[in-house]
């Protein structure tokens, strides 16, 4: 077994009580410790990646116990991709809520953003159903923590709505699993995948009931119509460095349909298939349609962030929801796209709020550096509207390429072109409103704004170290565009690697033993 497997795992859950218990009284012993292991993840992360690459599915088991008696976690080009777009995130928000002093305004930010880690970092690498439950609760728990990191009454008027959600949805993920383990009797994935193919059509009736309570469970996880609602409240109340890594939140729920649905109920076999394909299509044509309108009609600038994000993820379930290859490609490239897209968005947004006192989208004296923060804005906001040059555009073309199936091509192209109209819009209207509408200012010699009838207030400059974490998120929106021929052959490798069934099956049940 490679030992390093598990390493995204053991290494933020040693490190979080280490820094709670230890370090909770000094900030800075904190700070270091929690960037140097974030980095130490990243490099691990890299080099699970290249390991994936060669093709293999990597089988770790704990205790030396075979699947599907023991606990195994999987490594193949999906899990792999995944944790890696968790470490760069991670490195990325860690650094701006450092040099935004966010991470200050309460003492267990970091303990909280390592558990946090630890839970994402399982969810995508374990190699059963139940696990992949245990790992939803760490990340969970950890999140609540963090969403009300620094307090205030509509924050945790919002942690509460966000703790009630998941709660629920933790319940129903419970349900779903004793019906999944009475009709099949186990929980492992491969497993799974092996006793389904046999079960006949005609008495999956539980194991059909399963499937579709454990989609509910992953679509409310990806905030996927008609259990979005809460995405909105959650991620505009919550500080920005943590709505910024909650961008990956929503793309474990997305993983595991991915997971489960193509492995475990997918293609091919009888007694589940077509079932979440034909549910997953009219919920995301839904879900965009109420980010756009959301996007279009929002006056503040985070819930016009929060909003955009809802309508990336009916964006990127209208791919998964056909289940072929070329689609999951699509799919895999636009997670990837629209993590750092959002991220993006949330960090500039965080620089511009601090510097405005609020995010009500109204004109308001120019901010210090304000053409930076609008060449920086507008430059986000067309990685994620899905204009060139940026991989937004690369992504929404991938996904509308991958549904040019009859009966679903109009309904697909005719959302994502009118979602995409919509969301230029509205963004184009924030920018203008925050960065170029005329007010009545006056600078004096010490660089004091002075506006009639209001407050003097100082003018203050954002810092390299501050701006630095947006303009990396948009240097990768970049780097994606540009490098878009390796990432897609990448990534079509990983879609048919994640079709091939028997490959996985034989690698955890069937395991060689390596020297």
């Amino acid at each position: 077994m490679i030992h390093w497997i598990i390493a995204p795992v053991i290494l933020p859950a040693l490190l979080a009580p280490i820094i709670a218990f230890v370090m909770r009284h000094d900030i800075t012993l904190a700070r270091v410790t929690s960037i140097l292991g974030t980095v130490l993840l990243l490099a691990i992360a890299i080099g699970l990646t290249i390991l994936a690459a060669g093709g293999e599915t990597n089988v770790y088991r704990l205790g030396d116990w075979p699947a599907p008696f023991g606990i195994v976690l999987v490594l193949d080009r999906l899990s792999a991709l995944m944790v890696l777009l968790t470490a760069i995130l991670a490195l990325i928000v860690l650094i701006h809520a450092v040099a935004t002093g966010w991470d200050a305004r309460g003492r267990h930010f970091h303990a909280l953003f390592q558990f946090q880690l630890m839970g994402i970092c399982g969810a995508f690498l374990t190699g059963d159903a139940f696990n992949l439950f245990v790992f939803f609760e760490v990340l969970l728990i950890a999140s609540y923590g963090l969403m009300i990191h620094s307090g205030g009454r509509e924050r945790m008027r919002a942690g509460v709505q966000y703790v009630v959600m998941n709660l629920a949805g933790s319940t129903l993920f419970l349900f779903a699993l004793g019906t999944l383990y009475a009709s099949t009797g186990t929980l492992n994935i491969a497993d799974l995948a092996v006793r389904i193919s046999q079960i006949p059509v005609e008495e999956a009736a539980l194991v059909r009931v399963a499937a579709m309570l454990l989609m509910v469970v992953f679509a409310v996880k990806a905030a996927l119509f008609p259990v979005q609602f809460w995405l909105p409240a959650t991620y505009s109340n919550a500080p920005a460095p943590v709505a910024a890594l909650f961008a990956i939140m929503t793309k474990v729920g997305a993983y595991a349909i991915l997971r489960l649905h193509t492995t475990a109920f997918g293609p091919g076999l009888p007694a589940t298939e077509g079932m979440a394909g034909a549910w997953l299509f009219p919920a995301a044509i839904v879900t965009i349609a109420i980010g756009a309108f959301g996007v279009l009609g929002a006056r503040r600038l985070m819930p016009l962030i929060a909003f955009s994000v809802v309508g990336s993820m009916g964006t990127l379930f209208i791919a998964v929801a056909v289940f072929s290859p070329d689609a999951t490609t699509a799919a895999l490239y636009y997670i990837v796209h629209s993590t750092f897209a959002a991220a993006c968005l949330f960090l500039i947004a965080d620089l511009v709020i601090a510097r405005r006192t609020e995010d009500r989208l109204t004109t308001m004296p120019p901010i210090a550096q304000n053409g930076l923060f609008a060449a920086l804005f507008f430059a986000a906001a067309i990685g994620m509207a899905g204009l060139p040059p940026l991989s937004g555009f690369l992504g929404k073309l991938l996904v509308l390429d991958a549904l040019r199936v009859p009966g679903l091509m109009g309904w697909a192209w005719t959302a994502v072109l009118a979602g995409s109209l919509l969301t230029i819009v509205g963004f184009a209207r924030a920018g203008s409103t925050l960065f170029w509408k005329p007010s009545a200012v006056v600078a004096n010699a010490s660089g004091t704004v002075v506006v009639p009838g209001e407050v003097v207030r100082p003018a203050t400059s954002v810092t390299p170290a501050e701006v630095a974490p947006s303009i990396a998120a948009l240097a990768t929106l970049a780097a994606l565009s540009i490098f878009a021929g390796p990432v897609s052959a990448y990534l079509d490798a990983t879609s048919a690697q994640l079709f091939n069934r028997t490959g996985y099956v034989s690698a955890v049940l069937n395991p060689v033993e390596e020297n």
